[in-house]
């Protein structure tokens, strides 16, 4: 009868734990470097008061917006808005006026 004697071996020993280091790893090295991790806190805050800013730029000009809609308004009807918007609309003037084009100062006249 033959028997075999098997020399226990370090890597049978240590898979477990060499495959539980490399879990523990992965996924701690994903909470502080992944697109939601810890450090990625801050960049995310700093988006999030941008976007704030902007809301609220957006929110006055929806403001501006339904304040001049308002005067559209047949309820209340400024007959110089309508003037106005007309003209703008038309590009049309009267002979005895004058009509001076204010740009914007990032454009420039050619």
């Amino acid at each position: 009868m033959i028997t075999r004697q098997h020399r226990q071996s370090r890597l049978k020993r240590l898979w477990m734990p060499l495959v539980t280091v490399a879990f523990l790893g992965y996924f701690g090295f994903h909470a502080f470097h992944g697109y939601y991790g810890i450090w990625a806190m801050d960049r995310l805050e700093i988006e999030a008061k941008r976007l704030s800013v902007q809301l609220a730029s957006l929110q006055r000009e929806h403001a501006d917006f339904e304040r001049r809609v308002m005067l559209l308004r047949s309820e209340k009807l400024d007959a110089d808005m309508v003037d106005v918007q007309a003209r703008s609309a038309l590009n049309r003037i009267r002979a005895d006026e004058v009509v001076i084009r204010m740009t914007a100062p990032q454009q420039k006249l050619q």
